[in-house]
């Protein structure tokens, strides 16, 4: 029996779940991470293909169901990967995973503070367009600013709903993440950038002179600070906390 509450929907459909490890470029080389291997049907495909499988598993009762019959290159640890450090796992450079929905955006914003060479990742369909969204687009979000800084990111497929166990409520989509090997604008510190990027988001429907009211004395020249944030690319974004962090950290 599934756990709602904990996101569990089972993928059941074998065709899917080969498509995801090919689009992954398997080879005898990788030490794949999975998220929530569930029955283990991605599990075990993966470890045909693959030198290891790490699989993270939060479900006691389905630990002990995969412990009877998984490979012997599989890994099975039972914790809650968002209360895992990566580093603390076996080295991994792939990341292959249905991911639990209720996890999608703390996982994948950990991730983004990870190496890896390549990510395959099922997600509902919403949250992977909110991931690709450009701005003016109501989609648009801290989500799609933090993923196009730090990544390639392509919706490769839909996924029917009917494919899972049980049937949620919405269709899914197949991700793929590739890190870039440099940021496609410069910031003068990521951190601040990325914390401006969450208080601006949090208040989206605010002009950003209003959301930095405190600031708009030394912004009243910066020609997007009528704007809203999600009318702003993340470049425009960028050159605003720049400005910002010169105010906070001037000599």
């Amino acid at each position: 029996m599934a756990k709602r509450k904990i996101g569990q929907n089972f993928l059941i459909n074998h065709e899917v779940a080969e498509r995801e490890i090919d689009y992954a470029c398997p080879n005898k080389d990788d030490i794949v991470l999975e998220i929530g291997p569930g029955k283990g049907i991605l599990t075990k495909k993966l470890a045909e293909k693959v030198k290891q499988v790490i699989a993270v598993e939060i479900d006691a009762k389905l630990v002990r169901k995969l412990k009877e019959n998984l490979p012997n290159n599989v890994e099975l640890i039972h914790a809650d990967i968002l209360k895992i450090d990566f580093d603390t796992l076996p080295a991994f450079n792939k990341i292959v995973s249905n991911l639990p929905f209720q996890i999608s955006s703390p996982f994948t914003f950990k991730l983004l503070n990870h190496s890896f060479s390549k990510a395959i990742l099922i997600y509902q369909k919403d949250f992977a367009e909110r991931m690709i969204a450009e701005k003016g687009f109501k989609k648009y979000s801290r989500l799609s600013v933090g993923i196009y800084y730090k990544t390639h990111c392509r919706i490769l497929e839909t996924v029917s709903k009917e494919f899972f166990n049980p049937i949620p409520k919405v269709d899914s989509a197949i991700v793929e993440l590739i890190p870039r090997k440099k940021p496609p604008f410069d910031v003068i510190d990521e951190k601040y950038f990325f914390n401006v990027v969450a208080k601006l988001f949090s208040q989206r429907r605010k002009k950003i002179k209003n959301i930095l009211y405190d600031k708009y004395e030394h912004l009243k020249n910066v020609k997007y600070i009528d704007c809203r944030v999600e009318e702003l690319s993340p470049e425009q974004i960028g050159k605003l906390c720049d400005f910002l962090f010169k105010i906070d950290y001037r000599p």
